[in-house]
């Protein structure tokens, strides 16, 4: 298994980071908070877990141990894959699940794209005692259901900085998909900043 990898971040996609290790090119897929913190050229340490499909190796990259170790926890539910457990970290922090899933929070678990109100059901169950206890030291303050940076605006803005947008082009892209994030509000559900990142993608290739 690969635990980490270290060296200088020579790529950035939407969903993929490359990070130079030994003079190979390690492609890592990540959240769109843990690329919004990679710069190309910079040094960066993300832990990894391996997943191996019998036609491929596919290496997933996170902040942080513990946001690895909820990352495989996750997939011990039923249904579960990467991609989905991705997209369960990538709404909510290793905390905010652990908080929704002791406490039977739906919304929390539906607020993420891909999982619907008899999913979230049947997570809630799997998932109990699985997770373990909140370990943030501001828990209190959290609140349950709390996305990992304060608002969609901020991951999605950070996230198209850290792929080289300038801030003036990351700021008209927010302001295109903001429709579809008030859409995503107005319905009681935290908007989906992978979708949105792409919305916002498209429409700065459409500008150039």
């Amino acid at each position: 298994m690969i635990a980490f990898v270290s060296g200088p971040v020579a790529a950035l996609a939407p969903t993929t980071a490359v990070i130079e290790v030994g003079g190979i090119g390690m492609a890592v897929q990540c959240a769109p908070g843990t690329l919004a913190g990679l710069r190309i050229g910079q040094e960066a340490k993300l832990a990894t877990s391996l997943v191996v499909r019998e036609d491929s190796l596919t290496l997933y990259g996170f902040t942080d141990d513990d946001e690895r170790q909820v990352f495989e926890l996750l997939q011990t539910a039923s249904g579960v894959g990467p991609r989905l457990a991705q997209a369960m970290l990538a709404t909510h922090s290793p905390d905010a699940l652990r908080i929704a899933v002791a406490t039977g929070d739906e919304k929390a678990l539906t607020a993420v794209s891909g999982i619907g109100k008899k999913g979230a059901q049947k997570l809630l169950l799997e998932l109990k005692d699985r997770l373990g206890e909140p370990v943030g030291a501001h828990i209190g303050q959290q609140g349950i259901g709390t996305a990992v940076s304060s608002s969609w605006r901020d991951q999605l803005h950070a996230a198209l900085i850290g792929l080289g947008y300038a801030t003036r082009e990351a700021d008209e892209a927010v302001t295109a998909v903001a429709p579809q994030a008030e859409a995503a509000l107005a319905a009681g559900a935290q908007p989906p900043v992978p979708q949105l990142l792409r919305a916002a993608l498209q429409t700065l290739n459409r500008a150039r």
